[in-house]
């Protein structure tokens, strides 16, 4: 039975950590061969599998250091059925997959003694640098295989990473409510602070939850720098749906790290004091992780910038 599933502890205050740039970690630091951004792929050997542990318990040291809690976000980004496809991964192969991420957290969680979510991690049906063009039911149709998966598993979640389509993120809303499992939801906006089809993220949220009767346990933003996010947020009661960011170390553009061969891992007592600003700016902020580019070092960093 999921340990969180009918009630959220982040919603209640306090902070939680999460890991970083999972991808870029392990191919361009530990230099494993993850064939279109997969890292799911690991869950099926032995090596790769304790890859995926040590990758983790870095992070979950640091969060029992700073006496914070964790959200522990599968390695199932790209497990869903197009990106599986390309990968050799029939249905059946992806729903094991998928159950095999949760069962590696829930091992993870019984060996560490800190308060941890289990979150079942899901990713764009497309390319998270482009706009996605599927109408809400269609997302809500394509991942729902997915979401009932991770639903009959002891995950106590699901996040929705690197969306640029609202409509996408109301069909995975809608998803996981039909699988009364809870759903977070995180946009990548670009270097000028808005979605790639020019949306503001304000205006992405309000018609979201406008379509989905406020349904999201939250929102994030994700695969962004902290100076892309500036301008984005304003004024407003909107920004306090917004519990965390999960940011970029480069201020590179999303075409510039598309075509790049080379990590940009910026500096990371710099993006500490990004996220230490960017905590005056968003007061409901208490979710704090990284993403393309950044590893426990990062995190470390933001710790002692915000704890």
């Amino acid at each position: 039975m999921a340990l969180y599933r009918d009630h959220l502890p982040q919603l209640d205050g306090g902070t939680f950590l999460t890991d970083g740039g999972m991808e870029t970690t392990l191919i361009f630091h530990e230099g494993l061969d993850l064939p279109h951004f997969a890292a799911f792929v690991l869950l099926t050997s032995k090596s790769g599998r304790e890859a995926l542990w040590r990758y983790y318990a870095r992070y979950l040291d640091i969060a029992r250091q700073h006496g914070t809690g964790f959200i522990l976000d599968s390695a199932t980004w790209r497990a869903n059925p197009d990106w599986g496809a390309l990968l050799g991964f029939g249905p059946e192969a992806l729903a094991e997959v998928n159950e095999d991420a949760i069962d590696l957290l829930l091992d993870l969680r019984r060996d560490h003694a800190i308060p941890c979510v289990i979150s079942g991690a899901i990713g764009p049906r497309g390319d998270g640098y482009k706009a996605g063009r599927m109408s809400a039911a269609e997302a809500e149709d394509y991942h729902a295989t997915q979401i009932a998966t991770f639903a009959a598993t002891e995950a106590d979640m699901v996040t929705a990473f690197t969306l640029t389509n609202p409509d996408e993120a109301t069909g995975i809303i809608r998803a996981a409510s039909a699988q009364d499992i809870p759903c977070a939801i995180s946009f990548t906006l670009e270097t000028d602070g808005r979605l790639v089809t020019g949306r503001s993220l304000r205006d992405a949220i309000e018609s979201v939850d406008a379509a989905t009767n406020g349904a999201a346990a939250y929102f994030m933003v994700n695969c962004a720098h902290p100076t892309h996010l500036a301008a984005s947020f304003g004024e407003g009661d909107w920004r306090d749906r917004i519990l965390g960011i999960r940011a970029n170390a480069s201020t590179k553009s999303h075409a510039e790290l598309d075509e790049s061969e080379t990590l940009d891992a910026g500096d990371p007592v710099d993006l500490g004091r990004h996220y230490r600003d960017l905590r005056r700016t968003l007061p409901s902020m208490r979710i704090m992780g990284g993403c393309c580019g950044t590893d426990h070092r990062h995190l470390a960093a933001i710790c002692e910038a915000c704890l």
